[in-house]
């Protein structure tokens, strides 16, 4: 930020900012919105303002003019385009060139008719109409048009076709009933009701529900390419692939909503965060993020009942219809509460809790700059806490064994410290003692030679030893520390294939981790690091024609294809009997057909 200095607070905004799409705020000093902007990288994107001098005078004077800014993340570039443009509508700041109407997206818009019409339009009319989009491509909204017009016969005239039109005969059959692309409504040759059928069918596949248009296009194109007619079997193919990347309602704009409160919870235990979002025609014009936390055993009922509390008092808000995860405490009469499970407003509740997360996680990134020792204290407490540990595990060890068709098995050992990889204290083993591909006994050598020579030579035990591979590896572990003397002075888990499953010795029912936790993301950190350090072993050894694996020579099957099967599987033995729909599942169906069919040779 060398070309515009900004104040330690700001920057510290923007050091922190995610790498995900969403919309971001400018304010000038009085706290004025000036600019707002999209992103596919809220990061990078913000961060260029503050870099560079810029060729526009323009913006050299709004980034002079920043003072403070913020920022609302949304699952997908399309959803942030959407946002930008109804937040500028809503602020109309002075910096930003203003999304007249005229020029906004367009609309499918399904008409409040007897007869309804389908059509593409940029103007929004409250006559009872249903619009769907907006559309940030015209392309796939004329396409989704065009299907629905091959999939069903509605009318495209704009006779005002009434039961009094009807009565008095008027109509008069056009080429589009000739050519079956209409049934006659202008002379009641269909009834209301049957074309009424038709119009659900089209606001199911406007709303998303595509799965019948899709399968009708999967069998065009079948039938196409089996008449031998490739080229027009290609051009339904690209609508096809059009179609998958469709997304027929932006998950921030909703014309079913008209104006209403969401609050969105991220919680651990300790600290509660409560995103606030404010929607208006179906766009979402504030968000908030409220941070507490916890004095005593407070419910997430009473800290929701706290933030609406608040945010009525600060912001003047007075609810009417409000989202939320649960019904808040506080006696709320009046209000309406909706605890939404499926549409519109349940992905606008996720949207608010993603939001909440999202200012959890920038609040750590803070905690760890500003202060590491106070967030590896924070951290080394959760993870106690979700291991059930007797004190801080501040070094943790983590094995991975492998062996490639039992031919010279080996293992990787990955250390821990304070939460972060240890690099210089890594080790590989070599299975000496075991033969054959035996995981378990592999496991119990590995963990047998680690701390059998760590207690001869005096060095510290871990506080906290994790195990890849579930109860069987995990049984393993506790023969061999029994064996050591161990058991009980160095805490022992096992991760089965999910990461979120932990077992502790003793227990046959794993233990859940929060998929959010900052505990989870530690294990998966060390997992990974142990698959890789590993892997990196085989190939090493591979490189120097040490190692020879039933994979070595199978046509097709590269060193990239067997290093992400060995990855997955750990063993041939495993590969060979495990189903080939989840070997596709890695690297294809063909290659999975191949690899089946020589390895049962």
């Amino acid at each position: 930020m060398a070309m515009f200095e900004k104040s330690p607070e700001l920057k510290a905004k923007i050091s922190i900012l995610p790498d995900t799409p969403g919309v971001y705020t400018y304010y000038d000093k009085n706290g004025t919105v000036i600019y707002i902007g999209k992103a596919v990288n809220l990061k990078r994107r913000v961060s260029s303002y503050f870099t560079h001098r810029h060729e526009s005078l323009r913006t050299n004077l709004l980034v002079r003019a920043i003072e403070d800014m913020s920022y609302i993340v949304v699952p997908t570039e399309q959803d942030a385009l959407n946002l930008e443009n109804s937040m500028i509508k809503e602020y109309k700041p002075r910096y930003n060139v203003l999304l007249k109407d005229d020029k906004s997206y367009p609309w499918i818009v399904v008409t409040n008719e007897l007869y309804p019409r389908v059509f593409l339009t940029r103007h929004h009319i409250k006559d009872g109409s249903r619009y769907y989009g907006p559309y940030t491509n015209t392309g796939v909204a004329r396409v989704v048009l065009d299907l629905i017009g091959e999939l069903y016969p509605v009318r495209t005239c704009r006779l005002p076709i009434t039961p009094d039109y009807l009565a008095k005969g008027k109509g008069k059959l056009c080429l589009q009933y000739h050519i079956k692309k209409c049934e006659g409504c202008c002379v009641g040759k269909i009834s209301p009701e049957v074309y009424g059928g038709y119009i659900e069918k089209i606001r199911q596949i406007l709303r998303g529900e595509t799965q019948e248009l899709m399968r009708y296009l999967r069998e065009e194109m079948a039938r196409l390419a089996s008449d031998l007619k490739f080229e027009e079997a290609q051009e339904v193919k690209e609508k096809y692939d059009l179609l998958e990347r469709y997304q027929s309602k932006s998950v921030i704009v909703s014309q079913t909503i008209d104006e209403i409160d969401v609050f969105g919870v991220d919680d651990d235990d300790r600290d509660v965060y409560i995103n606030y979002m404010h929607v208006r025609h179906g766009a979402v014009v504030r968000s908030v993020t409220l941070r507490y936390k916890r004095r005593l055993d407070e419910t997430q009922a009473e800290m929701l009942g706290y933030a609406m509390q608040e945010i009525k008092s600060d912001l003047g808000v007075d609810y009417d219809e409000v989202i939320v995860p649960e019904v808040p405490e506080g006696g709320w009469e009046g209000v309406d509460f909706l605890v939404p499970q499926r549409g519109d407003k349940a992905k606008l509740l996720e949207v608010s809790v993603k939001n909440a997360r999202q200012r959890k996680i920038d609040d750590l990134k803070h905690m760890e700059r500003l202060d590491p020792e106070q967030h590896t204290d924070r951290l080394m407490d959760r993870m106690k806490a979700d291991f059930r540990l007797s004190e801080q595990p501040r070094h943790i060890e983590c094995f991975d064994n492998s062996n490639i068709q039992g031919t010279n098995p080996v293992a990787s050992c990955v250390v821990f410290r304070n939460g972060k990889p240890s690099k210089r204290d890594y080790r590989h083993f070599n299975i000496k003692t075991v033969v054959g591909p035996d995981d378990f006994a592999s496991m119990k050598e590995v963990l047998t030679r680690r701390y059998t020579r760590m207690m001869q030579e005096g060095e510290e035990l871990p506080q906290l030893v994790v195990v890849d591979g579930g109860k069987g590896q995990l049984s393993a572990a506790v023969e061999a520390f029994d064996e050591i003397g161990i058991r009980g002075k160095v805490a022992l888990v096992g991760i089965a294939k999910r990461l979120e499953e932990i077992y502790f010795p003793g227990d046959s029912l794993p233990l859940y981790i929060d998929k959010t936790s900052e505990s989870l993301r530690v294990i998966q950190h060390l997992r990974d690091e142990a698959h890789r350090f590993g892997i990196t072993h085989h190939r090493d050894r591979r490189s120097k024609g040490q190692l020879v694996s039933a994979l070595d020579g199978i046509k097709g099957i590269g060193e990239k294809t067997a290093e992400t099967l060995l990855r997955h599987f750990k063993s041939v033995k495993r590969i060979r009997e495990a189903p080939e729909e989840e070997i596709a599942t890695l690297i294809g169906p063909a290659k999975a057909r191949i690899l089946k069919e020589a390895l049962s040779e």
